[in-house]
């Protein structure tokens, strides 16, 4: 770490403990996206990049001031909670396994420390916009930073190390890709933040549409095809808003239409992914053939996972001989810990969308516009699930996943807990007896 990742730690460690709740998590989203991860430290077998040393600071502060969440844990708290204790389990299945364990530790205090920590300072929809108003100002000068990348070829954030300074080309086109470890992942930041900036359309539209260019400029700089689609899933999901009445039917249709497709094609279904290449340099081959593969190597990795997935594609990773190249969130989970982790991970993300769903049908009294910004989660959790299909998040984006199911799960609980139940008008029983006295009296 040198003298400018330590400065950068500190102001932001001290800004943290010392900030109001609802501006806590500005430092974390700081990290995130101005941090390499090169830029930490390593004690023993654990490294501390920027954004894991902000999480204890962020966690001790909780605990000093005994902050908490305004209501009880909800059912994605819990499965956040299996899915973390899963993944530590099943270390246990695997050869390395104190290698494993301190690579499965990594991952559950990432994920769970942004997503509980996120859970405590966002609490109601007052919150959100903030929290939103928070991410376009700092993808604004981000995406400065990576547009000047693409047309020089030059990484900026190479001084911080973890980055090279020469930005990738292919097939001639410079891949930007700021202080995130590969242009596709940079490239998803801004795609998967895209709805979350439409929050802000009703009462700061300036900052969302300073929010949408930004997002959509990170996007066209990292050249890739996956963030690219990514954006126009988010779109998709947002001009469904329209239609949110009508949404049972249009999950069968998509269903129905897959088993349709799989049908007619002489390949599976998914082999569509290697149709697809919106810059002409697009690898969806890959990740159509590594689905296959995945699933013709069931036996392998179905309980716990497996340590060796070389033999799955003709070709490797340079990091690992035992390795391929899993270009997918969704299998990742299942190499980590079987089929087990993998489900748990899909759990978390449905029920999440059964929340979204749950608080609109639930909190009728709400306005339209305050009803948009929940389904503008939705859009943005649905990008992040279907770019889990072609990328796997390996560095400071994952903070962007656990920080939309952390608004999902506050926002939603915050909701569905105040909402005003129907008046009930109890009328008073009349008997057999005050009737037939009653029409006596009339007669």
């Amino acid at each position: 770490m040198n003298g400018i990742a330590v400065a950068f730690v500190l102001v932001n460690a001290i800004a943290l403990v010392g900030l109001p709740r609802r501006w806590a998590p500005l430092p974390l989203l700081i990290g995130a996206c101005y941090m390499t991860l090169g830029s930490g430290l390593e004690i023993g077998p654990f490294h501390f990049q920027v954004i894991r040393i902000l999480v204890a600071v962020g966690v001790a502060r909780v605990i000093v001031r005994s902050e908490r969440f305004p209501e009880k844990m909800n059912t994605l708290d819990w499965l956040m909670v299996a899915w973390a204790t899963w993944a530590l389990m099943s270390s246990v299945f695997h050869k390395e396994v104190s290698e494993v364990l301190v690579n499965r530790l990594g991952l559950v205090y990432n994920g769970c420390g942004i997503y509980f920590l996120l859970r405590v300072f966002c609490r109601s929809l007052k919150d959100l916009v903030g929290l939103c108003r928070i991410i376009a100002i700092l993808l604004i000068p981000l995406s400065i930073v990576m547009g000047l990348e693409q047309a020089t070829g030059r990484n900026v954030f190479s001084v911080l190390g973890g980055v090279e300074e020469l930005s990738e080309v292919r097939n001639g086109r410079i891949r930007a890709q700021g202080p995130f470890s590969h242009s596709i992942l940079a490239g998803t930041v801004g795609a998967v933040c895209l709805p979350l900036m439409t929050v802000l359309w009703q009462h700061h539209r300036k900052t969302a549409i300073a929010g949408i260019g930004a997002c959509l400029t990170i996007v066209l700089a990292s050249a890739s095809s996956g963030p690219i689609l990514t954006t126009l899933f988010g779109i998709g999901a947002l001009l469904m808003w329209h239609s949110r009445n009508q949404m049972r039917v249009v999950r069968w249709v998509a269903v129905l239409g897959y088993i349709g497709l799989d049908l007619v094609m002489n390949a599976p279904a998914y082999y569509l992914l290697a149709r697809i290449d919106l810059t002409g340099s697009s690898t969806g081959w890959h990740r159509a053939a590594l689905i296959e593969s995945a699933i013709q190597h069931i036996s392998e990795w179905w309980l716990a996972g497996t340590d060796v997935t070389r033999h799955w594609m003709p070709y490797g990773v340079a990091w690992s001989q035992d390795q391929a190249d899993i270009t997918n969130y969704y299998l990742n989970m299942g190499v980590w810990g079987g089929l087990p982790l993998m489900f748990l991970f899909i759990a978390v993300l449905a029920t999440a969308f059964s929340l979204i769903g749950r608080t609109l049908r639930q909190t009728p009294k709400l306005s339209l516009q305050s009803q948009f910004m929940i389904w503008a989660l939705g859009a943005s959790l649905f990008a992040h699930s279907a770019t889990f299909v072609s990328v796997t998040y390996f560095d400071q984006s994952v903070v962007f996943i656990y920080l939309t199911l952390a608004l999902i799960g506050s926002v939603g609980s915050h909701l569905i807990k105040l909402r005003v139940p129907a008046k009930v008008v109890h009328r008073p029983k009349i008997s057999e007896r005050s009737v037939s006295n009653a029409v006596h009296c009339r007669l």
